[in-house]
């Protein structure tokens, strides 16, 4: 019964995402590390902004992503309905600790949710953390994570 609300309150959010076709570029952005690594994230805080995410992106730099940031901590689930690129998201507790991972490809509808209540989402190239040997319960620094 939570995942279906779960996924009826996604569509509801997502209902002006599908007439969009551009990609949002002009987020506001925060520069977050896992251990040396930078990381440039976009940050979309709002539910359009979330609704759309990395929708109709055809390309990435190598060390870029996008940070969902939600109003408090719940089971997220996400899916890449017109997103073009493959895509690793990282399940984020409020202390930057990655809770779980999930490779998700491109354009597909399948679910992928947190293994427990997050704020923070972030997405990546896919393999971007394996490549890094980055798995859950490595922590990421930036200013939102508290400590």
């Amino acid at each position: 019964m939570k995942r279906l609300f779960l996924l009826l309150t996604c569509l509801v959010f997502v209902g002006n995402a599908w007439s969009q076709e551009a990609p949002q570029l002009q987020l506001p952005r925060a520069q977050l590390s896992a251990g040396m690594r930078l990381i440039d994230a976009q940050v979309a805080a709002t539910p359009q902004q979330r609704a759309i995410g990395l929708m109709f992106r055809r390309e990435m730099a190598p060390n870029e992503g996008m940070l969902f940031v939600f109003e408090q901590p719940a089971e997220q689930c996400f899916w890449m309905k017109n997103t073009l690129l493959p895509l690793t998201a990282a399940f984020v507790a409020d202390d930057g600790t990655i809770v779980n991972l999930a490779d998700m490809q491109a354009g597909s509808l399948d679910s992928h949710c947190s293994a427990g209540p997050v704020r923070y989402v972030l997405e990546m190239h896919q393999g971007w953390f394996d490549k890094r040997g980055i798995k859950a319960g490595a922590r990421l620094a930036g200013p939102m994570f508290t400590r």
